[in-house]
């Protein structure tokens, strides 16, 4: 009797939590449908009838290993049959739009036919999707890519695309995707001109982020609205057109640039640096990381240049203090980034002759004051033109909040004398000596 009283209690609870869970508001369902795995989302159909439809309308749907594979199975990793009948499945039930797909952390060659993938890319382009996600899996040595169906390239609702170990070839019919705001390509290969025609057919662009990009030397870019730039991998220079929106550059190069191949390129004109700040106007962020400043510091290198980056607050690269072209570029950039209030800067490893230069001719005084405010400098070993750049910065710097130095190795008896006796412009400025 107890037993059975104590049931009928437990099943009246259980009836109670499914009637408030009934009557929430669609959309906090909807919510709660969103942040679930598709597994699971698709499990909530039990909690009452209110429930059994709702996973029918997912805006995102999204199949990775915690949303599909089975992770209680002894076969974690599912057999290609199983995938494809879920993602079918569920392709075939689902009303509504779907706003968001997302494939990732599989491998196409060994679990997904390319048929299949091309079937689900037709379908998802006559819904309109608005986002696209297709991150594969595949044996580097190998590099067997996934080619991207020209049906695609007709989806003019997309909004955001991400791919990963992809080729892309669109047809020459293609004019780009009109209404796309953000781009990722990483280990993708695309042919020059088709990459080039591709970014400019995208009027509303806004991100941009490019890695290992297989098919590009020279990276050229037109795109209007573009705010955010982010490239890592080897080319052999970049050029802005149009691009008066950027805000945040982000560029990393795996290539280490030759003097003679920077200045080969030049064709006359008198230095990188100069078209390459020619369409930033309002560059808020700059990130230069690896042997990309070598590029820059090819030709004749101004003492400022002849628009200043009145916008830059933030700006951090890498440098061989060994090369002297390279401290003339960074001084450069400092002398004309007059609003600058963070300095982050990268010293490069390697065995080379101290330049030989004079204080004055180098390091002269800037027109106006260097406004930073937070430094941090990591990996120097304690030569000449280190400590110069340095000093330069106490020097001329009057709103110095904090420097921070991080020297790679033991390198603490020779750093330690000069940063104390470096004169400093700002009597608040703080030295902070630190391990790299």
């Amino acid at each position: 009797m107890e037993r059975k009283q104590r049931n009928t209690t437990r099943q009246t609870v259980i009836e109670t939590v499914r009637d408030r869970i009934s009557c929430l508001p669609g959309h906090v369902i909807d919510q709660i449908l969103s942040c679930l795995p598709i597994r699971e989302a698709v499990r909530t159909s039990v909690l009452s009838k209110i429930w059994k439809n709702k996973w029918y309308t997912l805006p995102n749907l999204v199949f990775d290993r915690q949303g599909v594979y089975d992770v209680t199975s002894e076969d974690a990793f599912l057999n290609r049959t199983k995938i494809v009948n879920i993602i079918d499945h569920v392709l075939l039930i689902h009303s509504g739009s779907i706003n968001m797909f997302k494939f990732t952390e599989c491998d196409l060659i060994g679990e997904i036919l390319v048929s299949d993938m091309n079937r689900w890319i037709l379908y998802l382009t006559g819904r309109s999707i608005k986002e696209l996600v297709l991150e594969f899996l595949t044996d580097e040595e190998e590099e067997e890519y996934y080619k991207i169906p020209w049906c695609l390239f007709s989806c003019q609702s997309l909004h955001h695309l991400k791919l990963q170990w992809c080729r892309l070839n669109p047809p020459g019919a293609f004019e780009g995707f009109r209404n796309l705001k953000s781009l990722d390509l990483y280990l993708v290969t695309m042919p020059q001109d088709a990459f080039e025609n591709m970014i400019s057919g995208c009027p509303l662009l806004e991100k941009l982020k490019l890695a290992e990009v297989d098919g590009l030397t020279q990276i050229n870019i037109h795109a209007p609205n573009l705010k955010i730039f982010e490239v890592f991998g080897e080319f052999e220079g970049i050029s802005f057109d149009n691009t008066f929106q950027l805000v945040t550059v982000i560029i990393h190069l795996t290539l280490n640039l030759s003097p003679e191949d920077s200045q080969s390129k030049l064709h006359g004109r008198s230095s990188n640096l100069l078209d390459f700040f020619d369409h930033l106007p309002h560059l808020q962020s700059l990130v230069i990381g690896s042997h990309f400043l070598k590029h820059l510091a090819a030709g004749v290198l101004p003492i400022t240049l002849p628009t200043s980056c009145i916008g830059l607050k933030y700006l951090s690269f890498s440098i061989n203090f060994h090369d002297l072209k390279e401290i003339s570029a960074a001084l450069c950039l400092l002398r004309s980034s007059p609003n600058l209030q963070k300095l982050e800067i990268h010293a490069l490893i390697g065995q080379h002759t101290v330049p030989v230069y004079d204080w004055d001719d180098t390091f002269s005084r800037p027109n106006t004051p260097i406004q930073v405010r937070h430094v941090t400098i990591d990996g120097i070993s304690g030569f000449r033109p280190e400590l110069d750049f340095i000093r330069f910065l106490l020097l001329y710097s009057p709103v110095l909040e904090k420097m921070i130095v991080k020297p790679y190795g033991n390198v603490r008896s020779v750093l330690v004398p000069d940063l104390i006796r470096f004169k400093r412009a700002s009597g608040e400025a703080e030295v902070i000596y630190g391990s790299w």
